[in-house]
């Protein structure tokens, strides 16, 4: 058998146009494991309300941060693509879960260097079924129709691997080096509390009270905010950080259900008021910047956060191609391929 690697990134419009924002937000909001509801009420909120007037405004914020090469997610991610692929001697390939670069095309430029063996990679650090699971979920579907002698093997999510938490810790470090911050936001994406209670395999165990996230249970292999609390505090641990200068928080929700808490932009509102005149914040639940950190949280957090009081503030880059984090994720998958062992 031949081995290969999948990388599976979130995906981008084709450009930042409300004429390519339609087909992109179509296909992401339409994704049952996005929006879990009943499908003719899904088709309902997405194709008769959200993309009558969401696509204009997703493509000026779009265009905020579009580079000249393209989507910042996008071109990022082909350039950690071409750093791991240099430091394996594996073909791998680059995939997004939504948009014209598909998984499907990520695997079959596999299937056409001969692979059968493929060790996928969703680029998420935790659990969640709106971003890991529905990779997974996708590229397993594409196997069935399309690669049915393919062999598919599933990094799991490493929020709480040793090494990845040390490369975190040491961006976050050379990130706050030059400044010097009253209070450290780590702002998680936002997903409906309802999708925790969905992903507990125990059915009773994540009830979202304050301290579930902190009695052991078999829930918190895919409980996406136990694992976003945790990798806070192993960060952190490694950091020396003092808790009175660190939270965690979430952001990117939508209107009519109660999604996790505390909300990314009322604690920025929050902490100016309390007098943390200087904040830095990163968002671990991106290895790479995409619109949700370069817009939301880099230039309107920013804008949130100055007019309720602030005084100076930084986001604090994803991961992105880092030279060391590339060579993490080639680690990874040369140990997959020698001897078949996944980080845990």
């Amino acid at each position: 058998m031949k081995k290969g690697v999948l990388l599976v990134n979130l995906g981008s419009p084709d450009s930042p146009t409300p004429k390519d924002l339609k087909p992109y937000l179509d296909e992401f909001l339409m994704d049952e494991r996005v929006i879990d509801v009943n499908p003719v009420l899904r088709n309902i909120i997405v194709r008769g309300i959200i993309l009558q007037t969401r696509p204009k405004r997703s493509a000026e914020a779009y265009s905020k941060i579009w580079w000249d090469e393209g989507s910042p997610l996008i071109v990022i991610s082909e350039r950690f693509a071409e750093k791991v692929r240099k430091l394996t001697k594996m073909p791998v390939a680059l995939g997004m879960r939504y948009g014209s670069m598909s998984i499907k095309e990520g695997l079959q430029k596999l299937a056409d260097e001969s692979v059968d063996e493929v060790l996928l990679v969703p680029l998420y650090p935790h659990y969640a079924m709106s971003s890991y699971e529905t990779v997974v979920v996708k590229a397993m579907q594409e196997r069935e129709r399309h690669f049915t002698n393919m062999r598919l093997t599933t990094l799991p999510a490493f929020y709480k691997n040793d090494e990845y938490i040390a490369l975190l810790s040491k961006s976050i470090a050379e990130g706050l080096k030059e400044f010097e911050y009253d209070h450290l936001l780590f702002s998680y994406h936002g997903i409906p509390e309802r999708h925790i209670r969905k992903s507990d395999p125990t059915k009773f165990h994540c009830k979202i009270d304050g301290q579930c996230c902190q009695t052991n249970s078999v829930a918190h292999h895919s409980c996406y905010r136990h694992q976003c609390y945790d990798t806070t505090e192993r960060v952190k641990r490694v950091l020396n950080l003092s808790s009175e200068k660190v939270s965690s928080s979430f952001q990117s929700r939508l209107a009519g259900d109660p999604w996790l808490k505390p909300y990314t932009d009322f604690e920025f509102e929050r902490l100016a008021k309390e007098g943390k005149k200087r904040l830095a914040v990163i968002t671990p639940a991106f290895v790479s910047d995409c619109l949700e950190t370069l817009e939301e949280i880099a230039m309107e957090g920013k804008h949130q956060f100055m007019e309720a009081g602030g005084e100076a503030y930084i986001h604090i880059p994803c991961l992105n191609d880092r030279d060391d984090w590339a060579a993490l994720m080639a680690k990874w998958v040369n140990e997959w391929e020698q001897k078949e062992v996944l980080p845990a």
